[in-house]
């Protein structure tokens, strides 16, 4: 045999060992296998099984009987008697009873204990290195160690010696320990010094009971203790007015019973440290009225516009601006159905209309009342028109001032004449200066002679400023920074004001020269407007932000009101009372108080006052133009539903 078995090739050895442990194997593992279910009902629900005779289906279709039940008292007995009954599982799916092996106990044992289900398993198993070293006896690099790790440095013994001297020197001190006090106060309230250790939560003390007194020991004198009279006379008092502790007297300490509201106090307590607050506040008591700022009753700014009087109906389409003159009497509209109407103001009457041809951009009308001249902007020209307003006298002089001598020579009209050209307008009489490109405003001078218009289109966008008695035009702000959106003169000052879609620029018309520029942040500007003393501007910009700028105070605005939720068309100030207000895109109007006053260390005061509404909005536009009337508190308001409104107080 020994001999036979070494003579067996090699491969046949190892394939006879490999099939006697697959067998081996095979036989474990199919002692382990479960037995197959006799139910074959699948995922059904065995509740749909409760009132049936039978439980699922064998292999076969056959019904499946459900096994007579026992009583309970019947199934106890029968488990008292049956010493194997602690190995029984009943099987719920199968409707029988299954009786647990050996080798399933065990592994139950095993799994219940934390260890692993076979026995033949080592959870500690020899660590396996998969990896050989060939120079696994060397470290990672044969070079020997330098000699500066085992070597202090100098530098090192240069800082511990700087260390020393100066501490010998007094230089650097050390805190000294606390010193623990030695003795307390055995009934003082220690809650100061323990709250001073904790850090976190704040120490709350229990509340310091009463010290027990004569009356509450076990067995006090007979003078404590109550006759049955003084009881009775208990029961009639008041319960606030009726002693909370009745003495009573015990023989010995062993007969003394339980306190009877020890767990209700202690229940109260442990309630209390779970509803207070950990930590303690300081609250400030503040009334939140008091943080409101102080603004005056809107009955004590009037008068202002609140509601509509007077309604100027005669455009076909869209009123773009509008103007009135000097004394108030007469106003001025200009619209894109190419008339412009002047109407009598607290008649509404329209007493004369003129007919341009051509959508109308602004309108403005002289602010001297002895002159009453009207500047319109219409495409690419600005007419200076006769309104037909005065007496003999005034006509005259403003036929003479509306006249060009035709000797004249166009170098003499002005050193800009590439710019702009002054012609004679043959329709209505008055002066035409053709520009080069689209005019979009006219402002004039408070004096009358002057006037400036913006030239925003092109490569020559130009802010030029005219003088009406020597037919001039000059072109001074030849580098303009950003694309001009508008531009006014100071009314007391010889100050220009130029604002661009990002800012606003102050000039010194004399001195020629840059004073300020006003930064309000916005994304578009699309109006400004200066308040009468000339110290205050407002601007409007076409995402609904107006920003008031003190210029005294900073170039950064004083306040940036968000009214507006669609783009503002316009912004006016009005000349002798504290108003102002903004038109917008939203078919309304807001009227503001804004008191400036002449103390400097008091800022303006702005309050708001009436959303006026009335226009319909026409195309997505509103109201395109709003102007306060010159020596009353009423507001004219232009809208792009073709229709001029009056706002009186």
């Amino acid at each position: 045999m020994g001999a036979g078995r070494k003579d067996e090739p090699q491969g046949q050895g190892d394939r006879d060992e490999h099939a006697e442990a697959s067998e081996r194997v095979e036989e474990s593992d199919s002692s382990e296998d479960e037995v197959e279910n006799r139910n074959t009902v699948g995922d059904v629900p065995l509740k749909w099984y409760e009132d049936e005779e039978h439980i699922g289906y064998d292999i076969t279709g056959k019904k499946i009987k459900k096994q007579a039940r026992k009583s309970k008292l019947d199934s106890f007995l029968a488990q008292a008697d049956d010493s194997k009954n602690w190995q029984k599982v009943y099987d719920e799916y199968n409707d029988e009873e299954v009786e647990l092996t050996k080798q399933e106990t065990k592994l139950i044992q095993r799994l219940l204990k934390g260890s692993t289900p076979h026995a033949e398993a080592n959870p500690y198993a020899p660590y396996v290195d998969w990896f050989v070293w060939d120079d696994k006896g060397h470290p990672l690099s044969n070079a020997p160690e330098p000699k500066r790790r085992f070597i202090p440095s100098k530098w090192e013994h240069k800082k511990v010696v700087e260390y020393v001297r100066a501490i010998r020197k007094g230089l650097i001190k050390f805190d000294k320990p606390k010193e623990e006090p030695q003795f307390y106060l055995l009934w003082g309230d220690d809650s100061t010094s323990t709250e001073a250790k904790r850090h976190g939560l704040s120490y709350i003390p229990p509340p310091k009971p009463k010290l027990a007194g004569h009356e509450e020991s076990f067995r006090p004198s007979v003078e404590y203790i109550p006759t049955q009279e003084e009881i009775n006379s208990y029961q009639l008092m008041y319960e606030e007015d009726r002693p909370k502790f009745i003495p009573r007297r015990y023989n010995s300490l062993r007969s003394v019973p339980a306190y009877d509201n020890a767990l209700k106090e202690s229940f109260d307590r442990c309630l209390d440290l779970y509803l207070c607050p950990r930590t303690r506040k300081k609250r400030i008591n503040i009334d939140p009225e008091s943080l409101k700022p102080k603004l005056p009753s809107r009955k004590d700014l009037k008068p202002y516009p609140q509601t509509c009087f007077l309604e100027y109906k005669g455009h076909t389409d869209a009123v773009v601006s509008i103007t009135t003159d000097a004394s108030g009497q007469w106003l001025a509209s200009g619209s894109t159905d190419g008339t412009i109407r002047i109407w009598e103001v607290e008649t509404t009457r329209c007493i004369r209309v003129l007919e341009i041809g051509e959508a109308v951009q602004h309108v403005a009308w002289n602010p001297v009342s002895e002159l009453p001249i009207l500047a319109v902007a219409v495409g690419t020209d600005v007419l200076l028109l006769d309104t037909g307003i005065g007496n003999e006298e005034v006509k005259q002089r403003i036929k003479d001032l509306l006249h060009i001598d035709a000797s004249a020579a166009p170098d003499d009209l002005g050193n800009t004449a590439s710019l702009v050209s002054w012609l004679q307008h043959e329709k209505y009489g008055g002066l035409r200066l053709k520009h080069q490109k689209t005019v979009s405003k006219v402002e004039w001078h408070r004096k009358g002679d002057y006037f400036t218009t913006v030239v925003p289109g092109g490569d020559t966008r130009a802010i030029l400023i005219h003088q009406l008695s020597k037919k001039l035009t000059q072109n001074p702000f030849k580098k303009l920074h950003g694309l001009p959106v508008s531009a006014v003169f100071h009314p007391t000052r010889s100050v220009f004001f130029i604002a661009t879609k990002k800012n606003v620029r102050v000039y010194d018309l004399l001195k020629q020269k840059l004073i300020k520029k006003l930064e309000p942040g916005l994304r578009d500007i699309s109006s400004v407007a200066v308040h009468p003393t000339g110290d205050n501007v407002i601007i409007g910009s076409k995402e609904g932000k107006l920003s008031w700028f003190d210029m005294d105070l900073s170039s950064q605005p004083y306040r940036t009101l968000r009214n507006h939720p669609k783009d503002i068309t316009s912004v006016a100030f009005h000349r002798s009372y504290p108003l102002f207000a903004s038109s917008s895109e939203d078919s309304t109007a807001y009227v503001f108080h804004g008191m400036v006053y002449s103390d400097l260390n008091q800022n303006p005061l702005i309050v708001p006052l009436e959303i006026l509404r009335g226009h319909k909005s026409t195309n997505g536009r509103g109201v395109l133009d709003c102007k306060f009337h010159p020596r009353q508190p009423w507001l004219f308001t232009a809208g792009a539903d073709s229709i001029i409104k009056l706002f009186c107080h």
